[in-house]
């Protein structure tokens, strides 16, 4: 029995409201790609496998040490600050790189994909929030936004993680069907058969 947790991306896929956000975020994806170079860049192909998930984990290292470091005390100030804006600055080209990849999506992922690239977004901006004001000194303010960005970033990350793992890309779902178990036997039947009509004509 499905939970509310697993059927939820299913639900987002289903949603053809996303689309008129689609749209226009496909057509920066295009332009972010227009460089066939850029495109291969982002999408990992000189890695021989996908950029996005690899880069994800330093913005999300990273944040989740601020909020580590927040827990230590003044003494910790300054590094989890560091942390927190090297976090917003990694996240730009994971950003990009998820773009890349979101492109060669099916419509059910890419509207999936919006939500997850929605949640990021507004993690980003919260932690952009944050270090604004633990750089004026008003920390408390600082620490409570960094720890809604990453309420949001986990949003994101759930879905990311269906992305990732509870779907395929579109090449590779609009493939055709692999043979039955009974088409294959038959064409080992057949190259046995012509095997032996060899032997016995040698």
């Amino acid at each position: 029995m499905e939970t509310r947790m697993e059927t939820l991306p299913a639900a987002i896929a289903e949603a053809e409201g996303l689309d008129r956000f689609v749209h226009p975020v496909l057509r920066l994806a295009d332009r972010l790609v227009a460089d066939p170079r850029v495109g291969d860049v982002l999408r990992g192909t000189w890695l021989g496998h996908p950029l996005h998930p690899m880069l994800t984990d330093l913005p999300v290292g990273f944040w989740t040490s601020a909020f580590v470091l927040d827990l230590g005390g003044r003494r910790f100030h300054g590094a989890a600050d560091a942390m927190v804006a090297a976090g917003v600055l990694s996240a730009l080209p994971t950003a990009a790189a998820g773009l890349a990849d979101w492109r060669e999506r099916d419509t059910a992922d890419r509207r999936v994909g919006v939500v997850h690239a929605a949640a990021n977004a507004a993690a980003t901006l919260l932690y952009v929030g944050s270090l604004g004001h633990r750089l004026r000194g008003h920390r408390v303010r600082g620490v409570l936004l960094g720890m809604a960005g990453a309420a949001a970033a986990t949003a994101g990350g759930y879905l990311g993680g269906h992305l990732a793992f509870g779907s395929a890309p579109a090449a590779e779902s609009d493939a055709p069907a692999t043979e039955s178990p009974a088409a294959a036997v038959g064409a080992v039947d057949q190259q046995g058969a012509a095997l032996a009509a060899m032997a016995q004509g040698a």
